[in-house]
């Protein structure tokens, strides 16, 4: 298909890590198209992962679950009506919810393009795009570059993106020097939106003894919820000395993203700061657990990963206990001797940050 598109809209509403896995396609898009608008429809409250993207023309938020359905209505209608005004060329669509076959339909766009999808095999679905294509790669950032495949493009962008301004990290730079963070220091963010994903709360503080007996210095970030909170606080008073908690869940998502960037290595779960980490090409220790570990690991290179299943065998999708913590069979010892490996074994002056 050679045609050149002046205005295109990106369709994706999943959560912050999703949006973030998406923004291959956005780059790959504003590479073959440079003179192309590109705007994205997404969930309101994932807007701030993508803010500072500057290959991003617009951000349309679409109210989410905990929306009323007066609300929802409403700010569905609103936004179908400035989609409509914007002429759209080409629509590309990576989301499955029923509703956007709606929403596509009113965009009187040249070229709809989607990916199929096995729950939405209905003949409104399908007449719905011009084209649709059967996802496919082993890893989410190439599973998701597929919906492309119509377009004939052959110079792909794969790396991810992740935005934020020179202020962003002034702010943050500024927050660590009074906090009394002038070496070289880890970021570790222990939470996850499900427990399932969640590691345990000794072993992070194993771990963040030993990162600070090396001298390093370690940040602990979250959410702002008070579940999130609570496990920062939790994790800090098992500690011998405790690291600094001043910051978490009160960065925004361009923040944290400076705040990893200049981190020495990144300490996570299967969640949005670990794609953070891996788009900023920050060293990465990662743990996951019942989880697909290959089609969701950290687009990075300089990464070593954990999987609970290489320690017992963890149960398939349709069995997963989302109550349990699958991840407490991964030694604190062996996540240690990762951080030996990524970092250099001694750190006792003080070091410049950029």
């Amino acid at each position: 298909m050679k045609k050149q598109f002046k205005k295109i809209l990106v369709i994706k509403m999943r959560f912050h890590g999703d949006m973030l896995l998406t923004t291959p396609v956005i780059s790959t898009l504003k590479q073959n198209y440079p003179d192309a608008e590109i705007d994205v429809l997404l969930y309101q409250d994932t807007i701030p992962i993508l803010s500072e993207n500057r290959e991003i023309h617009a951000l349309y938020g679409i109210k989410g679950k905990k929306a009323n359905g007066l609300s929802k209505a409403c700010n569905f209608v609103n936004l179908l009506l400035k989609l409509r005004r914007n002429r759209y060329d080409l629509v590309v669509n990576l989301a499955d919810q029923w509703m956007i076959s709606v929403l596509v339909r009113a965009i009187p766009a040249q070229v709809k393009i989607s990916h199929k999808f096995a729950h939405r095999e209905s003949t409104f679905w399908h007449n719905s795009f011009t084209h649709l294509t059967a996802p496919h790669g082993e890893h989410v950032v190439m599973n998701n570059l597929s919906v492309l495949e119509p377009l004939k493009i052959n110079n792909l962008k794969t790396d991810l993106t992740m935005s934020y301004a020179e202020q962003d990290w002034k702010k943050i730079d500024q927050q660590l020097l009074e906090l009394g963070v002038h070496s070289s220091y880890v970021v570790i963010q222990p939470t996850a939106r499900q427990i399932f994903k969640c590691w345990d709360d000794e072993k992070f503080a194993e771990v963040i003894d030993a990162l600070q007996s090396r001298g390093y210095q370690v940040v602990l970030t979250s959410g702002p919820s008070q579940d999130d909170l609570d496990c920062v606080e939790n994790i800090a008073s098992l500690c011998h000395t405790r690291p600094i908690t001043e910051l978490a869940g009160k960065t925004t998502f361009p923040e944290l993203g400076a705040l990893i960037a200049h981190s020495a290595l990144f300490i996570g779960v299967d969640s949005a700061p670990m794609h953070i980490a891996a788009a900023v090409k920050t060293p990465i220790v990662c743990l996951f657990g019942a989880t697909n570990h290959v089609f969701w690991r950290p687009w990075s290179e300089n990464v070593v990963q954990f999987w609970a299943g290489d320690y017992e065998a963890m149960p398939p999708r349709e069995k997963l206990d989302r109550n349990k913590k699958y991840l407490s069979i991964i030694p604190a010892s062996d996540v240690i001797k990762a951080t030996e490996k990524m970092l250099p074994m001694n750190i006792r002056s003080i070091m410049t940050r950029f």
